[in-house]
């Protein structure tokens, strides 16, 4: 089966490992990654952000390091994109109000191809009428009031759970990519097999 091409959409101090983890998973599996960001250029860079709780009331920030944006944002055509991913962090809650990124949803909801979101993603998908409308959705829990209010059903994930709901997969943060990208594969139609056939490793005398 031929690798499939993801549009992740992202913009400045979008979560790290949300970026680059899933980026690098999916290429590691023969599938190819477009990260775009409004107004950037192949070759531009974002600066990302890790979040993370430690005890206080809410989630801190730091920076993270700058992420590559691999394609040019004004370039890209929909049809050629079997997925798109809205990585999460700070920069959903600013490129959600772009028409553009709007536009760029709304196409992958009309055309039912496979939506994926994690922790602040889901901001982008509710800037866009219908698109949680009776979906199911996980989430970052400060989300919730939202994704119901756009007609979605929020689900409490725990920290290492994702969610499926027809063609779309969610997570509540960066803790469940293992399991987030496991679905997305899935979904994908990627299928990954283990063999108890491993060749034994050659070994040199020191």
């Amino acid at each position: 089966m031929p690798g499939k091409k993801i549009l992740m959409l992202t913009g400045e101090f979008t979560e790290e490992y949300e970026i680059f983890v899933f980026q690098q998973g999916m290429e590691a599996v023969g599938h190819t990654v477009h990260v775009v960001c409004p107004d950037k250029k192949a070759g531009d860079k974002i600066q990302t952000s890790l979040h993370d709780f430690e005890g206080h009331q809410t989630y801190i920030e730091r920076y993270g390091h700058l992420a590559d944006i691999n394609k040019t944002f004004s370039e890209v055509k929909l049809e050629e994109y079997d997925a798109v991913y809205c990585a999460g962090g700070r920069g959903p809650e600013y490129i959600r109000t772009d028409k553009r990124v709007q536009a760029m949803v709304r196409h992958f909801h009309e055309t039912s191809k496979p939506i994926f979101t994690i922790c602040h993603g889901a901001q982008i998908l509710m800037a866009v009428d219908g698109v949680l409308t009776g979906k199911r959705v996980g989430a970052l829990g400060a989300c919730e009031p939202e994704v119901r209010l756009a007609g979605g059903i929020y689900v409490d994930l725990s920290p290492t759970e994702a969610l499926v709901d027809g063609n779309m997969v969610s997570a509540k943060g960066w803790t469940a990519l293992a399991a987030f990208m496991r679905e997305c594969l899935k979904v994908l139609g990627t299928e990954i097999r283990h063999s108890d056939n491993v060749p034994a490793v050659a070994t040199r005398a020191a």
